[in-house]
């Protein structure tokens, strides 16, 4: 890393900082950061620098493309005590392999909530299973990517584990930037009405099909919504929050948590938090999106 980054980091760790004791919390909480293989997230890496698909043609700039070490510190120097290592594969026989990486970082990597994944396939109940032996606290399900329908009647034994041990998912199930196959809310729907106590995080608060997830949200008291990128200058260029929603997300006030996707933004972290700042729903509010509600879900 050049002394520059090493400057400019230490200057926006300094604000972060400033913002989450400003708001009383002894840190903050993030449920949706990106840890994978180095191969594999330059891979991504790589897909973000051509501007494929399916981030809908869009400029991407990695902020924080820094190698694996340097990305964890930063957090902790951010004061986020708590991160995931969000990883997800887009063919059979891939998950498993990701969920042996997942366990051994979240070892290695003080602060990581160990994370796993899934995908649809003859023995995902079997490496869910396994996974949770181990000690996964969060799974991460990408329906855009994975191009997988979330109600596949081979996941059902999944969810089913999950949903009796109360691990949450962050599912990547709204259209944004680009639409997939199977997503948007109605074969989330179909998962929850099969079942219901499911602890679901929408990712990305299920960007664009927003009020569609928050009416999810409103209607099942285990489906949470994650700020991953909303608010930010660089979402509202082309897929805006509306406004007229805002009160709902008050409304929702528990069961917001915090998200970056960090290291792959394509501005700095403290953005992020100076967005929901900006919503003016209140400190209270802010104190249980950035810590105090994740806290609760994952009894840190």
């Amino acid at each position: 890393m050049s002394t520059t980054s090493c400057e400019a980091g230490r200057g926006e760790a300094s604000e972060i900082r400033g913002f989450w004791t400003g708001l009383g919390l002894p840190g903050l909480i993030d449920v949706h950061t990106h840890f994978m293989p180095e191969r594999v997230l330059h891979k991504v890496w790589d897909y973000f620098d051509t501007s494929g698909p399916m981030i809908g043609g869009l400029t991407w700039p990695i902020t924080y493309r820094r190698e694996e070490d340097e990305r964890v510190a930063l957090l902790r120097d951010f004061g986020v005590h708590a991160f995931t290592s969000m990883l997800y594969p887009h063919k059979p026989g891939m998950a498993r392999w990701l969920n042996k990486w997942a366990a051994d970082f979240a070892r290695r990597a003080p602060g990581c909530l160990h994370t796993a994944t899934l995908y649809p396939e003859p023995d995902t109940a079997a490496y869910v299973q396994e996974a949770l032996e181990a000690g996964a606290r969060i799974f991460k399900a990408h329906i855009q990517v994975g191009g997988y329908d979330p109600a596949d009647e081979q996941l059902q034994t999944a969810w089913g584990l999950l949903a009796d041990t109360g691990t949450p998912v962050v599912m990547h199930c709204g259209s944004g930037p680009a639409p997939g196959k199977h997503t948007g809310p109605e074969p989330v729907a179909r998962v929850l009405a099969r079942h219901p106590r499911l602890r679901l995080i929408v990712a990305h608060m299920g960007m664009p099909e927003y009020e569609e997830f928050l009416d999810l949200a409103e209607r099942h008291d285990q489906v949470y919504l994650d700020t991953t990128m909303i608010f930010t200058d660089f979402t509202e260029g082309f897929m805006p929050f509306p406004r007229k929603a805002l009160p709902r997300l008050a409304g929702l006030g528990d069961r917001i948590l915090l998200g970056t996707d960090f290291p792959n933004i394509p501005y700095p972290y403290l953005h992020q938090l100076q967005a929901l700042e900006r919503l003016g729903l209140g400190h209270d509010w802010l104190r249980g999106v950035c810590h105090d509600n994740a806290a609760d879900l994952f009894g840190l």
